[in-house]
């Protein structure tokens, strides 16, 4: 029986109801080709392969990917395995030229804002993406400007995403039980982006900087990326906090740092 590593943040789901309600929130349809980050055992990665689906599997533990194949059996000839980061694999290019990639996941909870960033910063080349995360971690997608979780993860996944919050899955769904409660989570990337024209590297450094630290006020936070000047002219008050500004807020203000992205104050 393999050990659960915790270096990879091994939480493998072995629950047959959870399972079963997340392949349904999923609903899979044969011939759609899918890209699942940690199959670990194979919990989800089998049924969506007796579901028809083409998939590739992203693994970086070595001894699961090795099993992998042979837990899936005959549905296997469906499977490509890609042993290794799945933070080294850009999702375009794994997609099929005239089908957009479906992604699901139990991602590890050490690494999920990292993975979130990566999976969703090429909206083009996905349909929807299936997520098993730390409940606070969905929690700080969905945050709206004001909340106690609202904050960099919140500004970025709105940036490029709608999030739907599903349902909760209790420690006990996994082995070993993690200490916290896991909630699955549908993300749906914008046919229409919410900040037309707004660059998304220039989004993430301001939003980088506005929340680096959060107690701090905007003219201070913000000093060496963008003047009073600018602030006036995305018409944000320099004495306003990260935390309560919008996601349109956001983009008045990366806008005006694309237009002059030399530092404000060396």
């Amino acid at each position: 029986m393999h050990q659960a590593r915790r270096r990879f943040g091994q939480n493998f789901l072995h629950d047959p109801q959870v399972r079963q309600a997340m392949i349904s929130a999923i609903d899979p349809r044969a011939e759609e080709t899918f890209v699942e980050i940690g199959p670990g055992h194979g919990a989800l990665t089998r049924p969506l392969l007796a579901a028809g689906v083409r998939l590739t599997a992203i693994e970086l533990d070595r001894d699961l990917a090795a099993a992998l194949p042979d837990a899936c059996g005959g549905d296997a000839s469906r499977l490509t395995l890609i042993k290794g980061d799945a933070l080294a694999h850009p999702l375009s290019g794994l997609a099929d030229a005239d089908q957009p990639l479906r992604v699901v996941g139990n991602l590890p909870y050490n690494l999920s804002s990292p993975l979130l960033f990566h999976l969703t910063a090429e909206p083009a080349a996905v349909t929807d993406l299936h997520l098993l995360l730390q409940k606070e971690v969905v929690d700080r997608m969905g945050a709206e400007a004001g909340s106690r979780a609202y904050g960099r993860l919140s500004v970025m996944i709105q940036a490029r995403c709608r999030v739907v919050p599903l349902f909760e899955a209790p420690a006990q769904a996994f082995r070993p039980a993690p200490r916290v409660t896991s909630r699955f989570v549908r993300l749906i990337p914008h046919d229409k982006p919410p900040l037309p024209g707004v660059d998304d590297k220039a989004l993430a450094t301001v939003v980088s900087h506005a929340f680096a630290q959060r107690r701090k006020t905007l003219r201070n936070a913000l000093r060496r990326i963008l003047d009073a000047a600018a602030l006036e002219r995305a018409q944000v008050a320099p004495a306003e906090r990260a935390e309560n500004l919008t996601l349109a807020d956001f983009g008045r203000l990366a806008a005006e740092y694309q237009r002059n992205p030399t530092p404000a104050v060396r």
